[in-house]
């Protein structure tokens, strides 16, 4: 499936203002594929247009080759499952799994037949007879699922789908739609604003803002080498630790005389001028013995790390640290800092150097 330069504008809504601009994006068969971005960013638009929902103003979708703008949804080979789960609440849980199939006109016993298959995968067997009123959120949400891959469609689009669930649930589901995907082989393109859920869930992540692609990898890549500023600050909990710091010779020098290890100098650090943003992951900082002078503002337990907020020369910066170092709040420590953890970004464009 290919995003080929995609606008969309709403009434009223300037070019720069797009909810999409310009959006290129090329997602593999059998990929699931996150789009990751804050409230407003133009991520259920983007999906919205794949399903047929909206049509782009400019540019072009195309599944399997084939353009796909201007197809009504029923023609489109997409199954949509909504925040919402948007169930019919006077049918059966069956009867809203079955409904995709009878619209198809497949006779009753096929019908059947794979109703009771993808009841039998997702576990819901016993849910069939309820009515969604008697469903729990977790259920309804199986449900949804149920009806959308009973189309066993050539694309499953899903809008934040877990985010009306517990932390517990939320977190069990996602493991059991990362199985599915797998299990289905079916490409699948997946909306939310939890960065967590995206790293945990993707293949690969298409990181956009204000409408714009920032950046589109691996969860690895995106968490190790963010493409600029806002994917530094929006991938990661904590996020990236981001400082101001001026080049002198061949070290970087933030907060206040803090030198750096600076990473292997390269032309896009060389061509830049001498004023940078360096960005360090908590992990990327360790408290050692004489390190750089570091004083304790707080300490954040979380069971299996400890996230330690420092100040150095004012400068303030989150460490994640083993759930035994428990510094107290007021004492000094040292800081280390780990080279190949230094980022370095430009100032004036907040893209990376590095």
């Amino acid at each position: 499936m290919q995003f080929d330069n995609v606008w969309k504008l709403f009434a009223a809504q300037a070019e720069s203002a797009a909810a999409v601009r310009g959006l290129s994006l090329d997602i593999t068969d059998r990929e699931l594929l996150v789009i990751l971005g804050p409230s407003g960013c133009g991520k259920t638009t983007a999906l919205r247009m794949v399903a047929g929902l909206e049509e782009p103003d400019r540019g072009d979708i195309r599944i399997g080759g084939k353009s796909v703008v201007g197809l009504e949804p029923k023609d489109r080979d997409v199954a949509l499952v909504f925040q919402s789960y948007a169930l019919y609440p006077h049918l059966s849980a069956q009867e809203n799994i079955r409904y995709p199939l009878k619209v198809r006109g497949l006779s009753r016993a096929e019908q059947d037949r794979k109703v009771a298959r993808v009841a039998d995968m997702l576990g819901i067997g016993r849910l069939l007879p309820r009515r969604p009123g008697q469903l729990s959120g977790g259920e309804q949400q199986r449900v949804a699922l149920a009806r959308a891959i009973v189309r066993e469609p050539r694309v499953f689009l899903m809008d934040e789908p877990l985010s009306n669930l517990d932390a517990k649930l939320r977190v069990h589901t996602r493991t059991e739609l990362k199985t599915l995907q797998r299990e289905l082989g079916t490409t699948m393109v997946f909306v939310t604003h939890d960065q967590a859920e995206a790293m945990s869930l993707a293949n690969r992540i298409a990181v956009l803002n204000a409408g714009e692609l920032q950046q589109i990898g691996t969860p690895d890549e995106v968490y190790d080498h963010p493409a600029n500023v806002f994917v530094a600050e929006f991938i990661g909990s904590p996020p990236m630790n981001l400082l101001k710091a001026t080049r002198d010779g061949g070290d970087l020098v933030v907060a206040g005389g803090w030198r750096l290890p600076a990473p292997k100098r390269g032309s896009a650090i060389d061509s830049a001028g001498t004023e940078l943003t360096v960005g360090l992951r908590p992990e990327g900082v360790q408290i050692v013995a004489g390190g750089q002078p570091a004083e304790v503002v707080a300490v954040e337990p979380f069971g299996s790390e400890v996230i330690i907020d420092v100040r150095v020369n004012g400068e303030a910066i989150k460490v994640r640290a083993a759930p035994d170092v428990r510094p107290e709040p007021g004492r000094k420590v040292g800081l280390r800092v780990d080279p190949a953890a230094v980022r370095v970004f430009d100032n004036s464009s907040g893209d990376a150097l590095n």
